[in-house]
């Protein structure tokens, strides 16, 4: 993936590119629609009543679910700037995308992305300071940070999503227009490039290195932190509630970063869009739905909120 085509003589810059999608699974293409609309109607319900639960309980208006309700609307939007089309193009032949809304769905999708690596790097923060230093936290968590921090990460996604859009759509496209993905992601669109795009491979591995890889490590350098300063918690309680309070936050970390790190950084000898493709899926469709189901069953404060809103529900007198 070092260089794109030659340039040809004559050219013309297409007007729109085709996805390639799953082809290779025509006979699946039904039976992959239904698992997908079903996984992002989970991921949807989720992110949707835990931004209304911690909204309507006063109890919840802390840090950290500042950060989580901040969390659930972004999954809401990554999710939805992918799979909509998706779904589209698995039950119709308009497998078309304009170059214009491609550029907006490659900035979208790196928008939130980002977003969510620095948003995650932020929660770990903020369990670092509640867990290894609590009697400074009310200090060093005041209500402006939180803001302060999630601004600062919607602002860097801002940043690098419209510089890669930018980078990736001022190269020339002059050969076939079918993106071998479901998505306008950067990797299969610098493969139609016209020219030397090496540049442009280099720019991707350093924004992953960047705003995936270092806050990776930030937040396992947290978590060496936090499991130090449990161990050293006298009661068997006090180390229960911490690795609890930790634990939903551990998982989703793991399952994003996870994918993102596979997908981006792995070796080029390893690389294949199919596998590419599947990770993909794995990453904006399976996680996004785990993720509201993690956070809920495994944090006993939205558990309890939801059951009241339940039990409200079904007995409202």
């Amino acid at each position: 993936m070092g260089t794109g085509k030659e340039l040809p003589g004559r050219y013309r810059q297409p007007s729109a590119f085709i996805f390639v999608g799953f082809s290779w699974l025509m006979e699946l293409q039904a039976l992959l629609f239904a698992m997908v609309l079903s996984m992002y109607a989970v991921s949807l319900t989720g992110n949707i009543l835990i931004t209304a639960i911690i909204k309507a309980n006063q109890s919840l208006h802390m840090p950290m679910y500042f950060f989580l309700t901040n969390l659930s609307l972004l999954e809401i939007c990554y999710t939805t700037s992918i799979v909509l089309k998706m779904l589209v193009s698995l039950v119709s032949e308009n497998r078309r995308i304009s170059l214009w809304g491609c550029a907006m769905q490659m900035y979208f999708f790196t928008l939130f992305g980002i977003t969510e690596c620095c948003l995650l790097a932020a929660m770990a923060y903020d369990l670092y300071v509640a867990i290894c230093n609590p009697l400074h936290y009310t200090l060093v968590i005041r209500k402006g940070a939180c803001a302060q921090l999630a601004i600062a990460s919607w602002m860097v996604g801002m940043l690098v999503g419209l510089s890669q859009t930018s980078y990736v759509f001022s190269l020339t496209y002059c050969g076939p227009n079918r993106i071998n993905h479901f998505f306008c992601d950067i990797p299969p669109l610098l493969k139609l490039a016209c020219g030397d795009t090496s540049m442009n491979v280099l720019a991707v591995y350093l924004v992953a290195l960047l705003f995936i890889t270092s806050p990776f490590m930030l937040i396992l350098t947290s978590y060496l932190f936090i499991i130090a300063s449990v161990l050293r918690m006298p009661s068997a309680e006090g180390k229960h509630k911490a690795f609890s309070t930790c634990s939903s936050h551990l998982i989703v970390v793991l399952l994003f970063y996870g994918s993102g790190i596979i997908t981006y950084l792995r070796p080029k000898s390893s690389y294949s869009m199919e596998s590419d493709k599947l990770l993909a899926l794995f990453d904006t469709v399976v996680t996004s739905m785990l993720k509201p189901i993690v956070y809920s069953l495994r944090n006993k404060e939205v558990k309890e909120a939801l059951r009241r809103v339940l039990h409200g529900m079904t007995c409202p007198l």
